[in-house]
């Protein structure tokens, strides 16, 4: 099954939006979408850890949940998954179960990583299912919503 390569910025401006939608829940301001084959949007989600009180709760795992329940399967083949921040070590595992095809992300995580920092998920032999992986995508914009929400903190 072949992936449609829709623009990077137009969903990724989604994802976006969802990450300044998880700042003014209080939440950190991560956004994922999730796009299907053939270019439509089949899931969006932003960070809801606090407001569930869930530690899985995180973006990409809300919008794997949700593409794979609207599915009705637990994988996704062909699937695009835009985020704005590199997925954690957690959320690089669930990536590669629900066999996505590629993966879009705007900020890098030097700290918590899981993809080209850290554990590097993708890289283990372990890993059942390798993704495509794209990054600095809309870089700047998520690094300025991350380093704002923080700021707004201290």
């Amino acid at each position: 099954m072949s992936v449609t390569q829709p623009p990077f910025t137009s969903h990724m401006d989604a994802a976006l939006d969802e990450a300044s939608a998880a700042a003014a829940r209080g939440e950190v301001p991560v956004g994922a979408v999730l796009v299907a084959p053939d270019g439509r949007v089949v899931a969006r989600a932003g960070n809801r850890t606090r407001e569930l009180s869930d530690p899985t709760a995180h973006a990409e795992v809300l919008a794997i949940r949700a593409a794979c329940a609207a599915a009705g399967s637990e994988r996704l083949p062909g699937h695009v998954l835009y985020v704005t921040l590199e997925p954690c070590p957690f959320c690089a595992a669930v990536i590669s179960a629900a066999r996505i095809a590629r993966v879009v992300y705007g900020a890098a995580d030097p700290k918590s990583g899981g993809v080209a920092q850290g554990p590097r998920i993708f890289a283990h032999p372990q890993a059942h299912h390798v993704p495509e992986v794209i990054d600095g995508i809309a870089a700047a914009e998520a690094e300025a919503l991350l380093k704002n929400f923080f700021a707004a903190k201290r």
